[in-house]
């Protein structure tokens, strides 16, 4: 057997770092996406109050009440998830503006 060592290319391991373009461009995209799952939660949401479950049988009903608010929460959880993504990336990019205009000028 041969003793060569196997060894990932050096590009891979570097980090690009952040850059408030970067993070805003971020912001956008996520807030576009969770003002796009909010409107969709709200529709899926008043389609489900418009269309009421017509059942006599009490499980049925409570099995189908369990499954509208499931739908309904797993939408509003991924409408969160993208928000707070996007309120974080607004603050980073601040962050990122904030230290670029207090580091001191190098010549």
């Amino acid at each position: 057997m041969s003793d060569t060592k196997l060894t990932q290319p050096e590009a891979s391991q570097t980090q690009v770092p952040p850059t408030p373009l970067r993070c805003i461009t971020g912001a956008v995209f996520a807030g576009g996406l969770g003002y796009a799952m909010y409107l969709l939660m709200i529709s899926i949401a008043t389609t489900f109050a418009a269309k009421p479950i017509h059942s006599d049988n009490p499980m049925a009903v409570n099995i189908g009440s369990a499954v509208r608010t499931l739908v309904v929460g797993i939408v509003a959880l991924g409408t969160g998830i993208f928000s707070i993504v996007a309120i974080g990336l607004l603050a980073l990019a601040i962050q990122l503006i904030v230290q670029q205009l207090t580091k001191p000028k190098n010549s």
